[in-house]
């Protein structure tokens, strides 16, 4: 055992920023820092081979950056985050360990029933505390609120009290469907592998999905080229465009700096500030820097305190008692004629990531039509995509995605059939079903589903006043018993993989 007694600062994967609260006023004489990777983390899931190396990678630069810093670093291989802190307690003189915050439920218990010191949690412009007093004067939490409530105290975007613009959204220009004219969407530098990458793909799993090809950053000096790279090329023409979906391209103008938020490589105010900047220079329209501002000041926020103000029963909600696992399609294991669902898992599977659309109304919409299991679909979720956290996918699948909170983060469920993948995507131009039909061999099984859907959950959701006009139109419908079939012969074959 070293003699030389010292407080341990233990620093998570998602806390890869030399800011971080447990840092602060911190010398390297005064302290250790102890990182674990934890091998039990590993092998919990099926990861896209991408989601493990950004964070390994990112985790191993920044244990780096921390030596280059004078930091002594115990960069622990353990099998487990338990073993991992057994073995540094057992090497070093040890006088108390502390750690930021966790981002999840389940190490925050964990850090607590260990006896370590847990400092407040300083990667987000609104702590959770700050949250739960907000939410305690509203019967019910709506994320137009809080975000209006964030901007106001914060003044961004903001002129002579009021939002800028008159108006504090521009989503009635931000829902443009696709251009057809084949136009380029702006491009992304890629980093080159270093020996620290090298070494985490020799030694990771190969996981699923491509391999990495330097598209995610691993650094802090990365993440900040790549915020510079959107708000000059991406940020000026984000908005328009921003729930549109592409077959031939992955990302169109989106940010791509979702996994650098949530390492803690950038910190949502710099994001901010760089976007309103970009606004006051003349250098991006209105409609675009509030999209953008609404992604990260409103809804990154507001899912990151609804997490904390509603675990840890929220992440067992299942209100329709959905029960079906995830589809083969989306395992990547099986082939689908839907061509928009075979196009978002291609992106998902070439990058580990699709953007906000294509999670919500592709994955999201199918999974909670053909009923499948909310917490099996968090899982696959969590594991699949590089932005990935608990945090982030609990409230997002469970409650905005699939409804299985029953209404308390969205006030009906986002359940749509062909019609809007037709508008929002050239998906349906090269598919063999059909998104007008409801039966029938050709029928899109979202229109079919759809119908299905409001039908097989009447009894939950028919008193819900925003679905007056969708279970008006379904009970006009004459072929309501071959939607049933059509459904079940679906659900059938998207269950088996023949779909």
């Amino acid at each position: 055992m070293r003699n030389d007694a010292k407080k341990t600062i233990w620093i998570f994967g998602d806390q890869l920023n030399l800011n971080i609260s447990s840092l602060h006023g911190q010398m390297p004489d005064d302290c250790r820092i102890l990182m674990v990777e934890s091998l039990q983390k590993i092998q919990s899931k099926n990861w896209h081979a991408q989601r493990q190396h950004v964070v390994i990678s990112a985790m191993m630069h920044f244990a780096e950056e921390l030596r280059e810093k004078g930091f002594e670093v115990d960069y622990q291989l353990a099998t487990s985050f338990q073993k991992g802190l057994e073995k540094h307690r057992q090497d070093n003189a040890v006088t108390e360990v502390s750690a930021m915050e966790p981002s999840s439920w389940k190490c925050r218990e964990f850090l607590e029933k260990n006896g370590i010191r847990i400092i407040p949690n300083n990667q987000f412009v609104c702590s959770y505390f700050e949250f739960a007093e907000w939410s305690k004067s509203r019967k019910q939490l709506r994320l137009e609120d809080f975000y209006r409530w964030q901007r106001k105290r914060l003044g961004i975007l903001m002129s002579d009290g009021g939002p800028e613009g008159g108006n504090w959204n521009f989503d009635s220009e931000n829902r443009e469907p696709p251009p057809n004219d084949g136009r380029d969407w702006p491009s992304l530098a890629k980093f080159p592998r270093d020996t620290t990458d090298e070494v985490v793909l020799r030694r990771l799993s190969d996981g699923w999905g491509k391999s990495p090809e330097g598209i995610w950053p691993v650094t802090r000096a990365q993440a900040l080229v790549r915020l510079q790279e959107f708000i000059d090329t991406g940020l000026p023409q984000f908005g328009i465009y921003e729930d549109a979906m592409l077959v031939s391209e992955w990302k169109l103008s989106h940010s791509c700096l979702s996994s650098s938020l949530n390492l803690g490589l950038l910190h949502p105010r710099e994001v901010l500030a760089a976007a309103e900047k970009a606004y006051s220079d003349g250098a991006a329209p209105l409609n675009s820097v509030e999209g953008f501002i609404r992604q990260i000041l409103g809804w990154r926020e507001y899912v990151w305190g609804l997490y904390w103000l509603w675990m840890p029963d929220y992440a067992e909600s299942n209100f329709f008692g959905a029960d079906q696992a995830v589809p083969p399609v989306f395992l990547g294991v099986a082939e689908t004629n839907m061509r928009c669902v075979s196009s978002a898992v291609g992106h998902l599977r070439d990058y580990g990531y699709t953007h906000h659309i294509e999670r919500l109304m592709i994955f999201g919409n199918l999974a909670l039509t053909a009923g499948i299991n909310p917490q099996a679909m968090t899982e696959w979720m969590t594991a699949s995509f590089v932005d990935s956290s608990q945090w982030v996918m609990v409230p997002n699948v469970v409650g905005m995605a699939l409804y299985a909170d029953g209404g308390s983060m969205s006030t009906k469920p986002y359940a749509s059939g062909g019609a809007y993948i037709n508008r929002m995507s050239d998906s349906c131009q090269t598919c063999s079903f059909n998104p007008k039909k409801r039966v029938g061999e050709d029928a899109c099984p979202f229109t079919t589903l759809y119908w299905d859907f409001l039908d097989r959950n009447r009894d939950q959701l028919s008193s819900n006043h925003r679905l007056a006009l969708q279970y008006g139109n379904l009970d006009r419908l004459n072929d309501i018993d071959q939607i049933r079939e059509r459904a079940i012969d679906v659900r059938e074959r998207l269950a088996i993989g023949d779909l």
